[in-house]
């Protein structure tokens, strides 16, 4: 299993905008970045993701599963672009922001540190168990 963090912007895509498409889930669309691309192809599904609030909330609110592998995007007849397709799995007991993650440490080589732009991006098993104990959430 792998680890990754979705980041979304809540005036766009919400936590709570994740939790409403139940089981069925949602496409992780609209993804312009060849990098952030990337990752989703890489992913498998059972993987486990963190839902991060970017703009003024700036924390990861919580879990979702990957269901299923990259494929076309929907928003787009660009064959370039794909997506996958996540379901919320479990807020996270206390949300985990920003600023707790750059004071972590032991995170301190994190992407969302290092490159906190990326939209989509992988998170290291050290830093998916970090993350959760700050939480207070099971990882």
């Amino acid at each position: 299993m792998a680890y990754w963090l979705f980041k979304s912007e809540p005036s766009t895509w919400s936590w709570d905008d994740q939790v409403a498409k139940g089981d069925l889930g949602e496409e992780w669309d609209g993804v312009r970045n060849y990098q952030a691309r990337n990752f989703m192809r890489e992913m498998a599904a059972g993987d486990l993701g963190f839902f991060y609030h970017s703009q003024k909330q700036k924390a990861v609110v919580g879990i979702v599963e990957v269901l299923h592998e990259a494929h076309p995007d929907s928003t787009t007849d660009d064959p370039r672009w794909e997506c996958v397709d996540i379901k919320a799995v479990r807020g996270m007991t206390r949300p985990v922001t920003l600023e707790q993650i750059k004071a972590e440490e032991r995170l301190g080589d994190m992407i969302l540190v290092r490159n906190s732009r990326l939209s989509v991006q992988p998170v290291t098993e050290a830093e998916w168990r970090v993350i959760c104990a700050l939480g207070d959430t099971a990882p």
